[in-house]
């Protein structure tokens, strides 16, 4: 039985991220979901690029695939985050590789849209199939929903499924709280991670 594993930010969940996980659902026998979490002591880091914790995020998926799909925590990264790199080299990045594959069976394979993450899962021996980058990303939605905080509705509720927006509505406040705040976020080998938790 085939398994895709689908790594990813969904921060929020997206019409994009809907359709490749509809695409995956036509290649794979059982779909995990995995959204990344950065963990720093017991609690979940969250920042402008990283609003939705993950129990908020798993319940975006849920409330489109039902229990269609499993999502998982196995995609936690704890502070101090510069301990996984550098990538290969680094015991803990390899750590992480062997926490995401916890409990999955030989016929696996991962899904990124992203050119240089397919090379790095590759090199992680992850088996990545790598898709094409999709126009709608979280990152332009979670502008338009920050510029919906200080405008008139800039048309975000269009890029997600209804039943996200929903939780999103629901959960507001979250966008109205980093909306006004600085983006906290460091880019190291084209992957983002909290400036909080980095180093110790």
């Amino acid at each position: 039985m085939a398994t895709a594993l689908y790594l990813a930010h969904l921060n929020p969940v997206t019409n994009a991220h809907v359709e490749i996980i509809n695409d995956l659902k036509s290649q794979a026998d059982k779909i995990i979901v995995m959204p990344v979490i950065f963990m720093k002591e017991d609690s979940e880091i969250n920042s402008k690029s990283f609003p939705f914790g993950f129990e908020i995020r798993k319940k975006m998926i849920e409330s489109v695939f039902g229990d269609s799909v499993e999502v998982s925590r196995n995609y936690t990264f704890f502070a101090p985050f510069s301990k996984y790199m550098p990538p290969l080299l680094s015991p803990n990045s390899w750590k992480l590789r062997k926490q995401i594959l916890k409990g999955i069976e030989d016929d696996y394979f991962t899904y990124t849209g992203d050119k240089a993450e397919g090379y790095m899962l590759k090199m992680y021996r992850l088996r990545p199939k790598v898709g094409t980058r999709k126009s709608i990303s979280a990152a332009s939605v979670k502008e338009k929903m920050y510029d919906s905080v200080e405008r008139a509705d800039s048309g975000w509720k269009n890029d997600v499924p209804e039943s996200v927006a929903k939780i999103i509505q629901e959960n507001w406040s979250i966008i109205e709280k980093f909306a006004k705040l600085e983006d906290s976020t460091t880019r190291v080998l084209g992957m983002k991670f909290p400036k909080e938790g980095w180093s110790k």
